[in-house]
């Protein structure tokens, strides 16, 4: 695969990661969109490690505080605000967990990679980004989530397996519908994107080892810390935005993008 191609994904898959415009929706366009081969698992895959980590770094006091309280939750006890925090991202990421087996054991999730699905779902799910962004209160912080919040969330992120939903712009959606504030209910959907994307990596990590070689780990690894730079940079400009600016420049982008897919599927 070429330097350039590598490049195109990773860069790509880290700016729309945590952007509410959907990555799957814009890596599955990648090659239906250039005529160039698709990038395959192997790169799919370390792409959204790159992001991975991007994350945890930005959020890292929370995810400390998280995993510092994992022990205590395994003795069922969430009495701290880290071992509250683990129990909420569990719960959180459970209907993803369980939807994700559904499609790959019935084989529907090679069956939604389509122009027209992914037009559809950028329309559709950024018109109801826009009304939860309008139409949503801004009373609730982070510090408010709770277990009923942390489960319609988590059902709401389920969603974003269909390609062109976007996971971040879905709990973004499911946030701000609950009455989070923008800056807040970003938060917690990036929050949520971490134990989601390290069970996606683990359900694919199989497949990839007994695909992967020395050349396409290079790739790989090349690919990762591109799209690592690309979220981070990505990540910390739109929480900066978000203070002053709401989602609708995004919603704009889904609506336009999303026409024109459709254009092209239907025509």
């Amino acid at each position: 695969m070429s330097l350039f191609t590598l490049a195109l994904v990773a860069v790509i898959q880290g700016i729309t990661e945590f952007l509410p415009v959907s990555s799957s929706g814009h890596l599955v366009l990648i090659p239906q969109m250039t005529g160039r081969a698709d990038q395959g698992l192997v790169i799919d895959v370390s792409v959204h490690l790159g992001t991975l980590l991007a994350v945890i770094l930005y959020f890292w006091r929370d995810v400390r505080g998280a995993l510092l309280g994992l022990p205590r939750l395994a003795k069922g006890r969430a009495d701290t605000k880290g071992a509250r925090l683990a129990l909420l991202l569990i719960v959180a990421t459970i209907p993803a967990v369980l939807f994700g087996l559904a499609l790959k054991l019935t084989g529907l999730d090679a069956a939604m990679r389509s122009v027209a699905l992914i037009g559809w779902t950028m329309l559709i799910f950024g018109l109801v980004l826009y009304w939860a962004d309008q139409t949503g209160g801004v009373d609730k912080q982070a510090r408010d989530w709770s277990l009923r919040d942390a489960a319609i969330m988590g059902a709401w992120q389920a969603l974003a397996l269909i390609p062109g939903t976007s996971r971040s712009g879905i709990t973004i959606t499911a946030a701000r519908h609950l009455g989070y504030a923008r800056e807040d209910g970003a938060k917690l959907a990036m929050l949520m994107s971490i134990p989601v994307i390290l069970a996606s990596g683990v359900l694919l990590g199989a497949e990839v080892a007994l695909a992967a070689d020395a050349e396409a780990a290079r790739n790989g690894a090349l690919a990762a810390a591109m799209a690592f730079v690309a979220a981070l940079a990505a990540l910390s400009l739109m929480m900066r935005l978000l203070k002053s600016v709401s989602f609708t420049p995004y919603v704009i982008y889904r609506v336009v993008l999303g026409v024109v897919l459709l254009v092209i599927a239907y025509s």
